[in-house]
């Protein structure tokens, strides 16, 4: 068991996570990773089978690669990759023509599908991944059942079939009330607040959120303040903290008074798995109506419509065969026959976000702290960055090693990503709707991704590699997903992360690097680990720190070129042997070594490399007169860096803050 007691009967653990979905999932892993106990409460009794999301991005991608779940994921991709051949072969058969397999996807814009054939793929931003640029093509449904398999070993408690009905929070914890699943709606109020309701996805590649529509309430930004409904004769939990991942009707945001501001709906979109007749007369991909659009594929069976009539009448309704036929009817202007319905859901554009992801112990992640709809595959994956960056903090929080401030930067640094998804997935709407001045904007973005600039762009922002924080530093690296370096032991980075503690390289010679980690990294328990090792690829870098989520805090080294080579002040730390280049760049000689022999270019004033001074012409600076060693980090980077490790791990051990 996870828990235990505190003073009577109401068992005591450090954290509730309400909702068992990916996200509740991926936080559980990541805080019992660290040796946080927490249990989750789920209202199904398993893994909903609803048509759900189907593909992941580049940073969820990284996130299951850094835990060493990568080859599992690659597994459930082959088993879909298989699934999509077989939709195109039964196109082939029928006749339809020019079906062939993309040779790699490059994602959608409302429907206008990119061409992979225009990606740049010499852009830097897509070279620093490693392993985890090949894995996306994965069904929400895997996701699942792959991380309850993880939590369950790392000795997570997920209690199934019960639901939260309330709760109480004070300064030094939470009191929740749970009953079984079914028990709350037979008690008015309470169950229903904590009524689910339906879920929808789009489930398409690259389409990867969670779709749960908002009651009424919610619709209109209007809260209502309670901190306790029900949950009389149920089961009391008390805990340190309660997290909300409980979906897009979150009982928790409610009860907690989270307000949830945002746009109305405008559109009814309806999902399916389904059984057809008369379906060789539908396009493959995203088509455009004078009615809507449709969507058919990538497997047998599944199509989507989006009408822009307005949000369902009913939400709550079951999905029938005649639905799904007269809206695909309508959109398409097919007679197409639907004979059966294996799975099916309802999606809106209801679009809203919390302005803050934190109420004292109560916090929110995933779908509960922001809905919006499926368009560009982004929820799924803003889920998951919420999990891995709020994972460590409570963490740290929970073990009382966090510096002042910590948990706060979990809405500092992702609430600005998910209100970029929000105006991202607007933007969709805009472009998608059948009405004149949308069309033609339409055909105007159509034009961009028919560039190889549009195209890279478009996938950039689609693919998530486009995300940084705004953390302190001027190092190109700082805030970003670290690049995951292979070292000269023929190791890579991202699989140094499994444990879940923080990282500091040191990629020179340089003992004042490791030095200043003392009392961060003592034991299993320490917060960060020290990995001294060589990057043949990036010898610019004298050293990074890395937070568990993967998010390079600090980086010391010259910044590179796509190409890598070392360029700007500073890259005399690179001159180790040889011959090297001089060149000067603003106010200052800098020395690289790139070949054999090399010359130092003037572009303004004297540059001097040590002995060397270049003038309007040119002159060779030998390693014998370079005198910046590669070992050396400079005050200020050491200064920099002690920084860091204070405002991201809190004091050294035996410290003050």
């Amino acid at each position: 068991m996870n828990m235990e007691t505190t003073g009577g009967t109401t068992p005591r653990t450090d954290v509730v996570i309400a909702g068992a979905g990916p996200v509740g999932l991926m936080l559980a892993c990541e805080l019992a990773l660290r040796g946080v106990r927490t249990v989750v409460l789920e209202r199904l009794t398993e893994v909903d089978e609803t048509i759900k999301a189907g593909g992941i991005n580049t940073p969820t991608a990284e996130a299951f690669y850094r835990r060493g779940l990568l080859p599992a994921l690659a597994a459930v991709q082959r088993e879909a990759f298989g699934r999509f051949h077989s939709f195109v072969r039964q196109r082939q058969a029928a006749g339809a023509s020019s079906v062939r397999p993309a040779p790699r996807f490059a994602g959608h814009f409302a429907g206008i599908m990119l061409r992979a054939e225009l990606l740049d793929t010499s852009d830097p931003d897509f070279h620093h991944a490693g392993p985890a640029d090949e894995v996306g093509f994965v069904a929400q449904q895997a996701l699942e059942r792959l991380l309850a398999e993880r939590a369950a070993g790392l000795g997570v408690e997920v209690r199934r079939g019960v639901e939260l009905t309330g709760f109480e929070a004070d300064a030094d914890g939470v009191t929740v009330h749970i009953c079984e699943a079914g028990e709350a709606r037979e008690g008015g109020k309470a169950g229903e607040i904590g009524k689910s309701g339906e879920v929808g996805e789009t489930g398409e590649v690259g389409e990867t959120r969670e779709v749960e529509e908002t009651r009424e309430v919610e619709e209109t930004g209007e809260v209502e303040e309670a901190a306790e409904a029900g949950g009389a004769g149920g089961e009391e939990l008390r805990a340190g903290w309660l997290v909300g991942c409980d979906g897009g009707r979150s009982t928790v945001r409610r009860l907690a008074g989270f307000p949830f501001p945002g746009t109305d709906p405008e559109i009814t979109g309806r999902q399916a798995l389904v059984e057809m007749t008369g379906a060789d007369k539908l396009g493959m991909g995203w088509n455009e109506t004078d009615n809507g659009i449709y969507s058919h594929g990538p497997v047998p069976g599944r199509i989507l419509t989006v009408e822009f009539d307005g949000p369902p009448a009913d939400r709550s309704a079951p999905v029938t065969p005649e639905e799904v036929q007269a809206s695909l009817r309508k959109v398409s202007g097919t007679d197409v026959t639907v004979t059966k319905v294996n799975t099916a859901t309802r999606f809106t554009d209801n679009t809203r976000q919390v302005p803050e992801y934190r109420r004292g112990r109560v916090l929110l992640a995933g779908d509960a702290a922001h809905v919006h709809p499926p368009f560009g595959g982004q929820g799924l994956n803003l889920g998951i960055g919420d999990a891995m960056n709020l994972g460590w903090k409570l963490a740290a929080t929970v073990h009382g090693h966090a510096p002042d401030g910590l948990l706060d930067t979990y809405t500092a640094e992702r609430h600005p990503v998910g209100a970029w998804v929000l105006d991202w997935t607007r933007a969709q709407i805009a472009v998608m709707r059948p009405t004149p001045h949308s069309r033609a904007l339409r055909k105007v973005v159509t034009e961009l991704t028919g560039t190889v600039t549009g195209t890279t762009y478009f996938a950039k922002k689609i693919s998530g590699v486009w995300q940084r924080y705004d953390l302190p530093g001027d190092h190109p690296l700082t805030g970003r997903s670290v690049p995951d370096l292979v070292f000269a032991d023929g190791t890579r980075l991202g699989a140094q992360l499994e444990d879940g503690r923080g990282l500091l390289f040191v990629l020179t010679e340089d003992p004042g690097l490791a030095g200043r980690a003392a009392g961060y990294a003592d034991g299993y328990e320490g917060r960060l680990r020290v990995v001294t090792a060589r990057c043949p690829d990036r010898p610019e870098l004298a050293g990074l720190l890395v937070r568990p989520d993967g998010v390079v805090a600090w980086a010391a080294g010259t910044e590179a070129s796509p190409g890598g080579e070392a360029a700007g002040e500073g890259a005399a730390r690179t001159c180790t042997g040889g011959t090297a280049t001089a060149v000067r760049t603003a106010g200052a000689a800098t020395a690289a070594r790139t070949a054999d022999t090399a010359t130092a270019t003037r572009t303004a004033g004297t540059a001097t490399a040590t002995t060397c001074t270049a003038t309007a012409t040119t002159c060779t600076a030998t390693a014998a007169t370079c005198t910046a060693p590669a070992s050396a980090c400079t005050a200020d980077e050491l200064a920099a860096l002690e920084d860091a490790l204070r405002r991201w791990f809190g004091a050294p051990d035996g410290m003050a803050v």
